[in-house]
């Protein structure tokens, strides 16, 4: 299953809403990277396993799961979290972009690339993919709001 959708980071014709840096945004996402437990519920534990400059290699524990992924990046552009499938979970990819239009408005895009579990019957597959994708955007919605903490305190509450 693919999917992708955009969240709005700063809207110029809304005055409530506080607009963020590249900067601000990109700081919220390598916290994600490096101490995701207030972006991901469940998770107990993440283990940092390598490091470059451009990748990160994790491995991430959710009580008696473990999954490992890896992080790359391309500073102020774009982050990659791919995981593969294991007994505990089906693996999948997330890339978060940034796109900026013009000097005022920011985005930024999530696209999630996973499977479905197999042997479900059409309409089940229908049913479990809207679930996922709103799933998704809660999260994704969640991961703005941590990160405008984040911007506005230094770290999250």
């Amino acid at each position: 299953m693919r999917f992708e959708h955009l969240i709005e980071i700063n809207d110029p014709l809304n005055p409530l809403i506080d607009p963020l840096s590249r900067e601000q945004v990109w700081t919220g996402l390598m916290y994600r990277v490096e101490e995701p437990a207030i972006f991901l519920p469940g998770l107990d534990r993440c283990d940092i396993l390598s490091r470059t400059d451009e990748r990160i290699e994790r491995e991430l524990h959710f009580g008696a799961a473990s999954i490992r992924d890896s992080v790359t990046f391309q500073l102020h552009e774009w982050v990659c979290f791919e995981s593969a499938a294991n007994a505990d979970h089906a693996g999948g990819k997330l890339t978060i972009r940034f796109e900026q239009p013009d000097a005022l408005r920011l985005y930024l895009r999530f696209t999630y690339e996973t499977t479905l579990p197999e042997g479900m019957a059409a309409g089940e597959v229908v049913q479990v993919s809207e679930f996922v994708k709103s799933a998704y955007r809660e999260s994704d919605v969640d991961t703005v709001r941590i990160i405008r903490m984040i911007a506005a305190n230094g770290r999250p509450q």
